[in-house]
């Protein structure tokens, strides 16, 4: 089974366009900072235990050694995977849509020292809790082809590893 839902990522044209706008996405954004940058014509897949996902190891090398890892990350953000495309547009659609705010998900989370340096990622799964509540965030990407029970299929699993991750019993989901 695991095989088979590995190799049904890997063809499918869908989800292969959905990473691709993403990719491209951050290859224009890095492209203004970065000399020689890398983007591999093709991703790889990697797993987690709930999962397969697409990956794209994007590398380059910054053309000012002094640009700062906030910079690159505000340049990255929002990216397609958490917005949509095109980004003015899919951002007026966001908020016309989700019934609440988003609060951490799809935000960054990560570090930045005195010399500029960090790590930065995109929050594309959260949780919040306070006191005796409990709120999950995720999701998945639309595009056309979009099957409404695969995505559906796709964001519980993903509210299940959370769960699991968190001790809460996933029955629910």
């Amino acid at each position: 089974e695991d095989r088979r839902r590995a190799a049904a990522l890997a063809a499918s044209a869908k989800d292969l366009r959905e990473h691709r706008l993403v990719v491209a996405d951050v290859a224009d954004a890095l492209a203004p900072y970065c000399a020689g940058l890398r983007v591999p014509a093709t991703p790889e897949l990697t797993s987690t235990e709930a999962m397969w996902h697409l990956s794209t190891r994007i590398t380059g090398t910054l053309r000012d050694p002094d640009v700062r890892a906030l910079t690159l990350a505000a340049a990255l953000h929002p990216t397609p995977a958490v917005c949509g495309t095109p980004e003015p547009g899919a951002r007026r659609v966001i908020e016309a849509l989700e019934p609440f705010d988003r609060g951490f998900y799809a935000g960054l989370a990560g570090w930045t020292d005195a010399a500029g340096d960090g790590e930065w990622a995109v929050a594309i799964r959260c949780a919040e809790v306070a006191e005796h509540t409990l709120r999950l965030y995720a999701g998945a990407g639309i595009v056309t082809g979009s099957d409404p029970d695969a995505e559906l299929a796709e964001t519980s699993a993903k509210f299940r590893t959370m769960l699991r991750a968190l001790g809460v019993s996933d029955a629910l989901v």
